[in-house]
């Protein structure tokens, strides 16, 4: 196994390819964990963190589809999520730049 934080910090920010294609942020980043979780050294780690999470944010947004009749909160749901799914991915890169291994908060355990 080799250390390659690079392609960590590349995993932890492909999920922000959604903001120019409008998807992938799932597909992207589990492509890669799933190709290289047994030759790059914590790459299995990183990688269940990032798919946990990006598993859990969809089911948010599934969450926030009903509330959108109740008062328009799932408005101000998928606004939260939103700004969620654009700040951790991008603050849990820089802890991989620094050899940490970073938590995504609200993510459920789809992946152990």
């Amino acid at each position: 196994m080799r250390e390659d934080r690079q392609l960590i910090v590349i995993t932890h920010l492909s999920q922000l390819v959604t903001l120019i294609t409008g998807f992938g942020s799932l597909i992207l980043p589990l492509i890669l964990w799933v190709t290289q979780k047994e030759k790059v050294y914590q790459m299995d780690a990183h990688g269940k963190n990032i798919i946990n999470f990006q598993l859990s944010l969809i089911v948010y947004c599934i969450i926030c589809v009903p509330l959108i009749l109740l008062f328009g909160l799932g408005l101000l749901g998928f606004l939260v999520l939103g700004v969620i799914a654009i700040i951790f991915p991008i603050i849990n890169a820089i802890k991989a730049s620094n050899g940490e291994t970073p938590t995504y908060p609200l993510s459920f355990n789809f992946i152990s």
